[in-house]
């Protein structure tokens, strides 16, 4: 109780700040300072990728299908892609990473799935600037950036990400075969979300089933802030939000309701 008589709700807020940036200090320790490259690998990583994609495809094709630095292309779609992938494989196995501190009572399963959602996104933000800075170094293009459109896809593609793996930290925990069934079905999400292509460039039909993956639209919505000829006049806002906060709650709902469960298996 706080003064005249309220009863003080900051502490328990207070609390589960600190116990979010308490796991957010041990991820760090565990996955980032293991070695002096740790944060240089998660740089390099996605350079790699993005240089491998260019190269490959600079071999078979003439130009890319917008503009025509490859390096560029390539990069403003397989950077959101990894963002969601590595933010939602994170997500769905904050439990099992987590485990031995939610023996403490002031530490939730919530403030675990927070804990490596704000780590992971700020990361992986800190990347995608870096490493998109050093493609427009190396490709010396003057692209007139547009970030509101850019900023709106990253939040989106973080949204998604956090909704995807909320709803499978539950499912996994419940039912741990559904990991593997999981995987097999992701694998072919790099290419049904627009890292290789633009949805333009696809005959109608498959344009009208691959509208439905939200991060077809994210991936779109970021190349609108990097190519101002390029409209992405499919892209839904509302569509991508909305399926991102229609899995996440229905992840929340039910977690709350079997968490006990998962941490028991």
């Amino acid at each position: 109780m706080g003064q005249n008589g309220h009863i003080n709700t900051s502490v328990p807020a207070m609390s589960a700040w600190r116990a979010i940036f308490a796991l957010m200090i041990r991820e760090i320790n565990s996955t980032y300072g293991r070695s002096p490259g740790g944060y240089v690998w998660a740089v390099l990583q996605p350079i790699g990728m993005i240089a491998l994609l260019s190269f490959g495809f600079s071999l078979l094709i003439r130009s890319p299908s917008l503009g025509t630095s490859f390096l560029l292309f390539y990069a403003t779609g397989f950077l959101p892609y990894d963002l969601y992938n590595q933010l939602q494989s994170k997500i769905y196995k904050a439990l099992t990473f987590s485990r031995p501190m939610l023996a403490y009572p002031r530490v939730t399963w919530i403030d675990a799935i927070f804990a490596r959602f704000f780590l992971n996104t700020l990361t992986l933000i800190a990347v995608f600037c870096i490493v998109i800075t050093i493609v427009l170094m190396i490709v010396n293009d003057r692209a007139v950036i547009d970030l509101v459109p850019i900023i709106v896809g990253i939040v989106m593609t973080a949204a998604v990400g956090l909704g995807v793996g909320t709803l499978n930290c539950l499912i996994v925990g419940l039912f741990p075969v559904w990991d593997i069934f999981w995987k097999i079905f992701s694998r072919p999400m790099f290419i049904a979300s627009g890292v290789l292509f633009i949805l333009e460039d696809m005959p109608p039909f498959a344009q009208s089933i691959l509208w439905w993956n939200p991060l077809i639209h994210a991936t779109g919505l970021v190349r609108t802030g990097f190519y101002p000829t390029y409209e992405a006049s499919y892209v839904s806002v509302g569509y991508g939000f909305g399926f991102a906060m229609l899995t996440f709650a229905a992840g929340l709902l039910f977690m709350r309701a079997y968490h006990e469960k998962v941490l028991e298996l």
